[in-house]
């Protein structure tokens, strides 16, 4: 199975004649959106004229679709051929028919299966196995905290704008983890300001609304990576969001015992890669946690578990205290 593209460089290709199968998934919504218009635009370009959009809602008739597929039109049109699933999970029938077609694709069409973020069950899955074989897979990948400020530079100057570094790290503040607001923002920026303008740090301030979203799983980031800082600032965002402390105090344990493992295993002669599955280290936790277990020790890990107990006892009113400051406390001290 070829490795997914970033959207990025699949836009780069679309100047090309277009490929019989074309595969969009990720969590970075913005992304898939553009990569998708960037595509029917393409397709149109090249004579595509005729657009056919299937959404596989529940009660989806997937036989309905390969019929669909494989029918020629009166005047045999070129057809762009769309198929929206939105969870992600086609079911049984769904997969049959998604392995099917990607085996025998349509004649004079192009044909987009257009999914969200995949869990591991669907990225092993054997339709996408079979999607992935017979087309062209696209992956939208979020823009992380450190990646996001050149992300915002880059957009910046497609429209002829520059802006100054304190600037630009307001910016990235006030959007992170967002990148459908930040593109608003600079689509704004734009139509406010003339091409070649570099824009202050009081401009920015006073264009770009605060539309940062924080989630968990960046903090995750933050105190393994030893970002004080950005630790502070997502758990602002956290609670100002609304989150519940005790999800965030039971995500926050489980890291802890498992990089408490994790030095344990290491210590034993074993790698990150023979570990990997037995302490669910995915994604960017393969790279996260042996930088964490190499700055934490595991005394201070093992302190830091009796603390989460500690904070646990507080949100259930068992002992005194708020639970919030005994978090920052907690996360702020591992960060450091």
């Amino acid at each position: 199975m070829a490795a997914a593209l970033s959207t990025e460089r699949l836009l780069l290709q679309l100047q090309q004649p277009l490929q019989a199968l074309y595969v969009l998934h990720g969590e970075e919504d913005l992304l898939r959106i553009e990569a998708l218009d960037a595509l029917r635009a393409a397709a149109k370009q090249q004579g595509y004229l005729n657009r056919e959009v299937h959404t596989a809602d529940t009660g989806f008739d997937w036989q309905e679709l390969l019929a669909s597929a494989n029918s020629i039109g009166l005047f045999a049109e070129l057809k762009l051929l769309e198929i929206h699933i939105p969870n992600g999970k086609p079911g049984k029938a769904g997969g049959e028919a998604l392995e099917q077609l990607a085996a025998n694709l349509p004649p004079d069409t192009v044909t987009i299966v257009l999914l969200p973020k995949l869990e591991r069950a669907q990225n092993q899955s054997k339709w996408f196995a079979a999607l992935s074989r017979h087309g062209v897979v696209a992956e939208a990948q979020a823009v992380d905290a450190q990646a996001l400020p050149g992300w915002i530079r880059g957009r910046l100057a497609q429209q002829e704008l520059a802006i100054g570094n304190e600037a630009l790290a307001l910016f990235a503040e006030r959007v992170e983890g967002n990148l459908l607001a930040a593109k608003q923002e600079i689509d704004k920026l734009a139509l406010l300001y003339p091409a070649g303008h570099e824009l202050s740090i009081a401009e920015t301030e006073a264009a770009v609304a605060d539309v940062a979203r924080f989630d968990v799983f960046q903090l995750a980031a933050a105190w393994m990576t030893g970002d004080a800082g950005r630790v502070v600032r997502l758990l602002e965002g956290l609670e100002a969001d609304g989150e519940e402390p005790v999800m965030l105090l039971w995500m926050l344990a489980d890291d802890i015992r498992t990089l408490i493992r994790l030095t344990a295993a290491l210590k034993q002669g074993q790698t990150v890669a023979q570990v990997r599955s037995s302490l669910r280290l995915w994604g960017s936790k393969q790279q996260l946690a042996p930088l964490a277990v190499r700055r934490i020790a595991t005394p201070r890990l093992l302190a830091a578990l009796q603390e989460c107990a500690r904070i646990d006892r507080i949100i259930k009113g068992a002992e005194a205290g708020e639970a919030w400051p005994a978090i920052r406390q907690l996360l702020v001290s591992l960060a450091g």
